[in-house]
């Protein structure tokens, strides 16, 4: 018996260019698919009302998280060894011949612009490291890179006698991107799988921790200079310092909202990214760059500070999806509330002295990281 194609069968599926030309169809159905799997809404450019609602629905949390990040702000102002209201902390703020102004704008102000800056920067770094590696627990911290850039500055300080950020800086640059290449040809490189580059971070980590207490017992008239700095701090905020750091900062967020598409494309692998137009080798040195100004300016200015890059992306990502051109921008505001929110308990749980943020955000960050990798092996069970 012989079994003839229906002309139904074959017209299932309509063609989008004309009799015979099915492809096109299969091309859009693709386009829509690539589309969905990063959280670009094509639906939404087309006037879709779903996507417009998810669209409208980010913009408004976007725009929580402002207010949020606006009211940290204000903590961060009024909480302390002399106790503002927001009222007052407004005045010292605004004006010039409040009793509350030296309180304001020489100890508050500057320490809570450092806390946006590196915030904002840790969190941009960390989101940006999560999609490059694909790798979940990937941070800044917890790869070593910090260390990293921790080890070239301590080195600066004790055999150098730098003293200024900006001698600093250049250090902290070239300790972030050496650590940044060697954790990933140690990883495995091309290779490397989210086990085996945690695994290569974790052990650089460990080494260049112990390099920097053997220098600090070592070099004990440089120990005063560095014990705050290693532990990562705000409480030494300078004028000079933020604006120092604001350039870098500046060049490095930039570069990573305009990867955001890219990486995006990248996601789907080397293959699908090329025929999105994208080149992945030029989008991971581009990533590897802006994690580099960001990771080196913020340890720079105040030290080593882990978990910020490694909690935010992960909560962010449970509001936005991994689409990266709404995950970055709700990192780079709910980062520095982060930061500036340890720092400020900080100061209340260490009355009437303070602890620094770098200790809060571990005892914040550890449990995280924990219940994190357990969900994970239950996941995977």
């Amino acid at each position: 018996m012989t079994f003839a194609k229906s002309p139904k069968t074959q017209g299932s599926s309509p063609p989008a260019g004309g009799d015979g030309q099915p492809a096109a169809g299969t091309a859009a159905g693709s386009a829509d698919a690539e589309s969905g799997a990063f959280g670009a809404s094509a639906a939404s450019g087309t006037g879709s009302g779903p996507g417009r609602g998810r669209a409208g629905l980010r913009a408004g949390g976007l725009a929580c998280a402002l207010l949020l990040l606006a009211a940290v702000c204000v903590l961060s102002l009024a909480v302390g060894a002399r106790p503002l209201s927001p009222a007052e902390a407004w005045h010292g703020l605004v004006d010039a011949g409040s009793s509350a102004y030296p309180v304001v704008h020489e100890m508050r102000l500057p320490r809570t612009v450092l806390g946006l800056l590196t915030g904002a920067a840790l969190g941009l770094a960390g989101g940006v490291m999560q999609s490059l590696t694909r790798n979940p627990l990937a941070d800044p911290g917890l790869l070593g890179i910090n260390a990293g850039a921790a080890a070239a500055v301590v080195s600066a300080i004790s055999f150098f006698g730098t003293a200024s950020y900006a001698g600093y800086v250049g250090f902290a640059f070239a300790g972030a991107a050496a650590v940044s290449v060697l954790v990933y040809a140690v990883g495995g490189g091309s290779g490397a799988t989210p086990a085996r580059l945690a695994l290569a971070g974790t052990a650089l980590n460990a080494a260049l921790v112990s390099y920097v207490n053997a220098v600090q017992l070592l070099d004990t008239a440089s120990l005063d200079r560095m014990r705050f700095w290693t532990v990562g701090s705000l409480a030494r905020a300078q004028d000079d310092v933020n604006l120092a750091a604001l350039p870098f900062v500046l060049a490095g967020t930039l570069l990573a909202l305009a990867l955001a598409r890219p990486l995006n494309a990248l996601a789907l692998g080397d293959e699908a990214a090329r025929a999105l137009g994208s080149r992945p080798g030029r989008t991971r040195g581009a990533a590897i760059v802006a994690v580099t100004l960001l990771c080196g300016a913020a340890t720079a200015a105040c030290g080593p500070i882990v978990f910020v890059g490694l909690m935010v992306p992960h909560l962010v990502r449970s509001l936005t999806g991994p689409d990266l051109r709404w995950l970055l921008p709700y990192c780079g505001l709910l980062a520095p509330a982060l930061m500036l929110a340890a720092d400020v308990l900080g100061r209340v749980l260490g009355a009437p002295g303070e602890l620094q943020v770098g200790i809060v955000t571990v005892v914040l960050g550890g449990p995280f990281f924990l219940y994190f990798v357990r969900r994970r092996r239950l996941a995977q069970a």
